[in-house]
């Protein structure tokens, strides 16, 4: 039997496969391995909960090779505690890579690509023909992470406080109260700026609704998200370019619920690459970080038979 592992933990939810050469034996979804959101208990949990749902349901007792794409993987301890736990169902070979490096091959199976990352957080990554790789973004929710859920949720309040001093029409505030139960702008506020602070990315659908109900301030917070991830696409593919004799496009991909839900992000997104480079070709599906994560381990798998 040739079956492999593949994780993928993003930040608001994971998802396992078991998968025999083109055979999909067993998949599963489970909430987030990302310490940093849900906490080291909770994320080993998780962890060993899809684990032991998607072995019971793939009807197999162990693999022995084994993929792992975790937001955060850079994070002290991360990789040990998961090489750690898969030890303990049986996968004797195994890496923990960034959940970007899986949608990377997800997208492009190890060949060159540019693939924005738009959901919680935000990253752009690109690879080059010969394998050397670029990147923007990532820095985090609070130091960056520009066109991202977060993002928007966060600078839709902003923006919606500046409306409120300039008396211009939004019902930003309205819906952000409702959400977080808050009943005046003074407790929105005082929970907005607490530590450590509501979930902003939470409030992404709730802006989205309003934009395609006509709020200018919401349209105007989700057509910003949109320029800046046009922008770090546009900045990976001149990084590209230029430091690594790119002369022909190299295709982009996508993931991440921003441009998966929005309509009005992914037209304008779209529009923006088309604009600039109109002979970049790009994915007009999103990206399962899952296929990424499985392939890496099939070739994992490869170098140790």
């Amino acid at each position: 039997m040739s079956a492999v592992l593949g994780i993928d933990g993003g930040g608001t939810r994971t998802r396992a496969s078991i998968v025999d050469g083109a055979d999909v034996l067993a998949f599963v979804e489970n909430g987030s391995i990302k310490r940093l959101r849900v906490g080291a208990a909770t994320a080993e949990a998780n962890l060993r909960a899809i684990l032991e749902d998607v072995f019971a349901k793939a009807g197999v007792k162990e693999v022995k090779t084994a993929s792992a794409g975790v937001a955060s993987a850079t994070m002290p301890g991360v990789k040990e505690w998961i090489t750690g736990v898969f030890s303990e169902f049986g996968v004797e070979r195994s890496e923990v890579v960034g959940d970007e490096v899986i949608a990377l091959d997800g997208a492009f199976k190890g060949g060159p690509g540019i693939l924005q990352i738009a959901g919680t957080g935000s990253n752009c990554i690109g690879r080059a023909p010969g394998g050397g790789r670029e990147s923007a973004g990532g820095w985090s929710s609070r130091l960056g992470d520009e066109g991202s859920g977060y993002w928007i949720g966060l600078h839709a309040v902003r923006r919606a406080l500046r409306a409120y001093d300039h008396e211009e029409p939004t019902r930003i505030l309205e819906s952000v109260g409702a959400i977080w139960g808050t009943r005046t702008i003074e407790e929105l506020v005082n929970l907005g700026d607490s530590t450590p602070g509501p979930d902003f990315a939470a409030l992404a659908p709730a802006i989205d609704k309003l934009a395609e109900e006509g709020d200018a301030v919401a349209l105007s917070v989700l057509n910003q998200a949109a320029d800046d991830l046009v922008d770090s696409v546009l900045l990976v593919r001149s990084k590209l370019r230029r430091k690594h004799n790119l002369t022909e496009e190299v295709p982009v991909a996508w993931i991440g619920s921003v441009i998966g839900k929005s309509r009005i992000v992914r037209e304008a997104f779209f529009a923006g690459l088309k604009a600039s480079a109109p002979h970049m070709p790009v994915r007009d599906t999103e990206v399962a970080g899952i296929e990424g994560a499985v392939w890496r381990a099939q070739q994992l798998a490869k170098t140790s038979s």
